[in-house]
C-alpha cells in the first residue's frame, strides 16, 4: 500500500538531492557575468577554489561529468589514441561510448579486481607498442570510488606511477573523490581536504561532480595544468558546454565545498545502518558498504525477483534502482528514519 502522507525515501541516486534553503540563497546571491567570455566572477571564483583545494593550477566548471570526462580524455588524446580503462569505470561504460564516437579515442577496457582495482600487470600487458598496427596507448584512467568501492591509495600510487614511468596521462574520474576522501580520511584519522588533495595529486587531471554526494543541483569540473585546461576549454566550446550566466550553479557548488563535505560521513553511517538492518535475510546478499553506496543481490527462489522488490519499494514509499544490482544510494535527504522505513519495507517483501 502506497504512502502519499509521507515523504518518499528516494534511494536511486545521491543525485536526487534538492538544494537547501542555505544553498538558495546562496545562488540568488551569486554576482553573476557571461562565461562563455570568462567574466562570470561565480564560476571563476568556483574554479579558483576546486583548483587550489586539488592541487592544480586550473579548472573548468562543466555541465555534467560525462562532459567532464570527455573534454579531459579528448585533451589528453588524439584521434587514433587509446586509453586504458576499467570494464566498470564510467566513462567507459556508462557514458555512451562518447571518447569513441566524438574523438575516435579507442578504450581498452580491463577487468576489475574484487577490489575495484585494475591489476598492474594487466595494465603494462595493455600499453601498446609503438607500431603502425596499434593505436597508440596515451592513458590511464581511473576511478575512486568505483561502485561505492574506495582504491587503496597505495594502489593509485603504484598505478599511477607505472603509468607516468611507461609515458602515459593519469586521469582520475573522481565523480565522488570526496567519497573517497571520506573514507580514507575516517581509516587515517585525517583530514578530509588533505586527503582529497593526496588522491587527486597522483593523476594530472582529476573531474569532480558537484550534484552527487556534494548535493548541488548540476555541475562538475575539471582540474589540471593551464595547458591542459586550456585545451579541455575549447572541446567543452565545441560540445555545446559553454553556458551564460553559470555563476548560479557554481554557487551552488561553491556552497557545497564549504559546508557538504565534511557531512559525507553521516551518508556512510547511513549506509552502513542499512546494511546491518538488511542482515539475515534469506534471499538477500548484502555487500558491506564501504561510502554511501549499497549494493546487495537476491539469491536462491528470489534471485529472479528484483522486479517485484522495486515495485514493493515504491508501494511503501521507497525508491531504489536495480539496472544491473539492487543499488541503495544514501544522500544529504535521506535520514535515519527513512533508512529504518526502508529496511521495514524490504523486510515486509520477504516476509510475504
Amino acid at each position: 500500500m502506497s504512502h502519499p502522507s509521507s515523504k518518499v525515501v528516494d534511494l536511486r541516486s545521491d543525485t536526487v538531492t534538492q538544494p537547501t534553503e542555505a544553498m538558495r540563497a546562496a545562488m540568488l546571491a551569486a554576482p553573476l557575468g557571461d562565461d562563455v567570455f570568462a567574466d562570470d566572477p561565480s564560476v571563476n571564483a568556483l574554479q579558483r577554489q576546486i583548483a587550489e583545494l586539488l592541487g592544480f593550477e586550473a579548472a573548468l566548471f562543466v555541465p555534467t561529468g560525462t562532459q567532464s570526462n570527455l573534454c579531459a580524455i579528448l585533451s589528453h588524446c588524439q584521434r587514433g589514441d587509446e586509453y586504458i580503462v576499467g570494464q566498470q569505470a564510467h566513462c567507459y561504460r556508462w557514458e555512451g561510448g562518447g571518447a569513441a564516437v566524438f574523438g575516435s579515442v579507442q578504450p581498452q577496457p580491463l577487468d576489475h579486481q574484487p577490489d575495484g582495482t585494475l591489476a598492474l600487470d594487466a595494465i603494462e600487458a595493455a600499453i601498446k607498442p609503438d607500431d603502425a598496427h596499434f593505436a597508440r596507448t596515451r592513458l590511464l584512467a581511473l576511478e575512486n570510488t568505483l561502485g561505492g568501492k574506495l582504491l587503496p591509495f597505495a594502489y593509485v600510487e603504484q598505478a599511477t606511477q607505472l603509468a607516468q614511468g611507461k609515458g602515459l596521462a593519469r586521469h582520475l574520474d573522481g565523480a565522488r573523490l570526496f567519497n573517497a576522501a571520506t573514507a580514507q580520511a575516517a581509516a587515517l584519522g585525517a583530514d578530509v581536504r588533505a586527503e582529497a588533495r593526496r588522491i587527486a595529486g597522483c593523476f594530472d587531471s582529476v573531474s569532480v561532480c558537484f550534484s552527487k554526494g556534494l548535493g548541488a543541483p548540476v555541475g562538475s569540473a575539471l582540474c589540471g595544468s593551464r595547458e591542459f585546461i586550456a585545451r579541455a576549454h575549447r572541446i567543452r566550446k565545441m560540445a555545446g558546454g559553454g553556458m551564460r550566466q553559470a555563476g548560479l550553479l557554481a554557487a551552488a557548488a561553491s556552497y557545497a565545498l564549504e559546508n557538504h563535505v565534511d557531512r559525507l560521513a553521516d551518508d556512510h553511517a547511513l549506509a552502513q545502518r542499512l546494511a546491518q538492518g538488511l542482515q539475515g535475510i534469506d534471499g538477500l546478499q548484502v555487500e558491506l558498504p564501504q561510502t554511501n553506496l549499497l549494493f546487495v543481490d537476491l539469491t536462491g527462489a528470489a534471485r529472479s525477483r528484483s522486479g517485484e522488490l522495486l515495485a514493493h519499494l515504491k508501494e511503501h514509499g521507497v525508491l531504489a534502482t536495480g539496472l544491473y544490482r539492487l543499488r541503495f544510494a544514501t544522500h544529504l535527504d535521506v535520514d535515519a528514519a527513512g533508512i529504518d522505513r526502508a529496511i521495514g519495507a524490504i523486510r515486509s517483501f520477504f516476509r510475504a
